[in-house]
């Protein structure tokens, strides 16, 4: 390592005398003698310019990386982190409770930073500060009990109040303390109605009059850019407001898009009843082709075939779904791996298929073409689960090409803000 002399250590942070003077409780006297050769500065002095100038190369190098970053809670496999990134985020903390997510996701990414298990073990102010924080956040309903009991002894309560004991609660604390530019919440469509719609009321309520965020909701169905029909919940929020209108934005109408066929393996893949294709890529398992345990048994799909018509018969409805190249698919869900009912493969002279976890990888829009395939390192249960459990990618994206400009307006008019000295303080 070369060892740079005062005065190299002073130019390189682009410090004056004076600056130095002031930032290292020296005088301008001692100061110029140590540049001058008369005397030899203390070690100390030299290593706070030297962790200094460590620190601004960091900075520098980081922000040229990015132009925005992010934090990523309930992380499950990286879904939204990956629409983030993918419009110049960076993510600089993730929180993911489930192992098997966490292999998953370091498989897929390379980070400095460690997954973090507990999100309510973590303190606010020990998360790095960050310009836009995701979630997924798991609904839950909110229990009244300490409601009930503040009434009783007369004292007041919050929507943060109501939402504690809930993981929500633990994305209302780190916005909190942190305060950033935006955020973008994902939940179930049905979070309106939950709990006749007080779930819903009490998080906007908590966003919108506790934390001063000008926050908007929209249900976005993912059939316009994968062929699933899968409605979800956005909630956006800017900490000002930026003239972010979530109404008026243009999404791929659901009635086009693509079909079955785009992302099902093409007649190459799959394999002669007889054998079994390996595995498409060393760093996947085999269910990234097709084989013939994905064909559903006689006696599954007896089951299966008998249940849906005892149902059609009530007028319920109730039953498997059975697609074929130019369909669309029923919403994949995290309890696919049991019978794979809601989306069932067609094949000629034999009975459905599931989809191997491949074509899951495709149908949530985490594999398309032109981009890196998935590494999916899981067994098949965990993959169904994973990706049953997360969004469609390409939503992600498009929210997050749509937010971006005014997260930035956000940002600069932060950095507009003159600040004030002391002395003009005083």
């Amino acid at each position: 390592m070369v060892e740079h002399t005062f005065k190299e250590l002073r130019e390189m942070n682009v410090l004056s005398v004076q600056d130095v003077s002031e930032m290292l409780g020296v005088s301008l006297k001692t100061i110029y003698r140590w540049e001058n050769g008369e005397i030899k500065p203390g070690k100390a002095y030299l290593k706070v310019l030297q962790d200094t100038l460590d620190y601004r190369q960091k900075f520098e190098s980081f922000q040229q990386e990015h132009d925005f970053t992010f934090i990523d809670l309930f992380a499950g496999i990286g879904g939204i982190r990956k629409g983030f990134e993918a419009v110049g985020g960076k993510c600089v903390f993730t929180s993911e409770w489930d192992t098997y997510a966490q292999t998953t996701y370091r498989a897929n990414f390379k980070d400095s930073h460690e997954i973090v298990g507990d999100i309510t073990k973590v303190n606010a102010e020990d998360i790095p500060a960050h310009d836009v924080l995701l979630a997924g956040f798991p609904c839950q309903p909110f229990s009244i009990a300490g409601v009930s009991k503040k009434n009783a002894l007369g004292r007041a309560h919050g929507f943060m109040d109501k939402a504690q004991g809930t993981l929500f609660f633990d994305v209302l604390r780190i916005l909190k303390h942190h305060r950033p530019a935006a955020f973008l919440l994902e939940n179930v469509k049905n979070l309106r109605s939950h709990n006749k719609g007080d779930t819903f009321k009490t998080i906007m309520g908590a966003l919108e009059t506790e934390l001063g965020y000008h926050v908007q909701a929209r249900v976005i169905d993912g059939k316009g850019y994968v062929p699933q029909h899968r409605e979800r919940i956005y909630i956006v929020g800017f900490r000002r407001d930026v003239g972010f209108d979530f109404g008026n934005l243009q999404f791929k109408d659901p009635a086009a898009g693509p079909v079955m066929r785009d992302i099902l393996h093409s007649p190459g893949e799959v394999p002669d009843a007889q054998f079994t294709l390996p595995p498409e890529d060393p760093g996947s398992n085999e269910s990234s082709q097709v084989n013939r345990k994905y064909t559903l048994s006689d006696k599954l799909w007896k089951y299966l075939f008998d249940y849906a018509a005892k149902h059609k018969a009530k007028g319920n409805g109730f039953g498997f779904g059975l697609c074929g190249p130019d369909d669309k698919a029923r919403t994949l869900s995290a309890r696919y791996y049991k019978d794979g009912s809601e989306i069932l493969i067609a094949q000629e002279g034999r009975n459905p298929r599931r989809l191997t976890p491949r074509e899951c990888a495709r149908l949530m829009g985490f594999d398309r073409p032109g981009r890196d395939p998935m590494i999916i390192p899981v067994s098949d249960t965990r993959a169904y689960k994973q990706f049953g459990n997360s969004v469609v990618v390409p939503v992600i994206e498009e929210l997050a090409r749509y937010m971006k400009p005014y997260v930035e307006k956000v940002i600069q008019d932060d950095d507009d803000v003159p600040v004030e000295s002391p002395v003009a303080a005083e």
